[in-house]
Parts: C-alpha cells; structure tokens; sequence
C-alpha cells in the first residue's frame, strides 16, 4: 500500500533552489543596510563606517555562495555574480569612506580637497564676526569657538566630496571583484571537466 515516493530524484534540485532562495535575502539584506549607511551619514564620515563595511563584508563572503559557473551572458551565474559584485563594491566603498576623507594619498582626486581649506578659513571668519561683539566672550573662548567651526567646515565639506566620488571607487571595486570571480569560478569548471572528458 505505501508506495516509494520520488522525493529522492528530485531532492538536488529542491536543495539547490532552496540555497538559491537563501541567498537572494541574504545580499539583499546587506545592500540594504549598506545603503541604510550611506543614508544616515551626517556630517564627517566616521570610522564607525568602516566597522560597518567590514563586517558586512565578512558576512557576504562567509555566507554568500556563488552557484556553478555556466557560460553566457543570460545565466543565472552571471546574474548572480553582478550582484554580488555590487553589493562587494558598496561595502567596500563604505568602509574606505572615512579614509578617502582623511588620508589624500588614497583620494588624489586633483581640485576636489584644495576648496575645503578655504571653506574652514571662510567659516572661522564668520564665526569671529558673529560672537566677537555680541556675545563679549574672551579670547579663548572665541578662538575654541572659531577652530571649533573651522573644523566642522572642513570636515563637511570633504565628507562631501568623499560622498560625490564614493560611486567611482565602489564601481571600480565591483568590476575588480566580478572579474576575479567571473576568472577563478571558469578556470575552476574547467579545471574540472578536463579529467571528465579524458
């Protein structure tokens, strides 16, 4: 009375779309929080977003699989892969933010910080102007209020810039990330199906 059921042929197949289904939520989460990041950043770019990158990094390459490599352009490989990069490119430009806005070397990008300066020397001058007389305050106090303003100046206006650029640095982390996986995952299948064929 109890017949076989054909669960057992069809078993891969149910596990490969049930890791496929997995997966999708998972790089859609962290895109959203990566994104989440980049919205609620006020102000200075902090180191705290960095952390933030990371770890979402560590996630994606912890947790995120890529299926096996099939050749074309309309495969569910190749969709896979450019969200993946993607979503790799956006954290990565989230955690190198703070330090693209502090360090010049890693952000050369000509005529884009020689304004901010200016901007800080422009805003301590205010700031001496408006709590010079009507607040009668000491020079001490002036001078911490006039630094104070210069730096907030300047720190705003090259998280800015920073902000303006990020999209070319995760761009061009993305397509380092696709092509590196796109390479290794194809010299992997064919590695494979060498002894195979022979």
């Amino acid at each position: 009375m109890n017949q076989p059921s054909p669960r057992g042929t069809g078993a891969p197949a149910l596990s490969d779309a049930g890791q496929d289904t997995a997966d999708q939520p998972g790089v859609i989460g962290i895109a959203l929080a990566a994104v989440l990041t980049a919205a609620l950043a006020e102000g200075s770019w902090q180191w705290f977003a960095t952390y933030i990158g990371v770890t979402l990094l560590a996630v994606v390459f912890s947790f995120y699989g890529m299926p096996a490599w099939t050749p074309g352009f309309r495969t569910p490989y190749l969709r896979k892969l450019v969200a993946y990069a993607l979503v790799v490119g956006l954290c990565v430009a989230i955690a190198l933010a703070p330090m693209m806005q502090r360090w010049a070397w890693l952000f050369p990008m000509p005529g884009t910080r020689s304004g901010c300066p200016e901007l800080g020397r422009y805003e301590g001058f205010r700031a001496h102007a408006e709590l010079a007389h009507p607040a009668g305050l000491d020079q001490a106090a002036l001078a911490h209020a006039q630094r104070a303003r210069t730096e907030e100046a300047v720190a705003d206006c090259l998280s800015a810039t920073t902000t303006h650029w990020l999209p070319v640095y995760g761009a061009g982390a993305a397509v380092l990330v696709g092509v590196a996986v796109w390479s290794f995952d194809r010299a992997r299948a064919k590695k494979r199906s060498r002894p195979a064929s022979s």
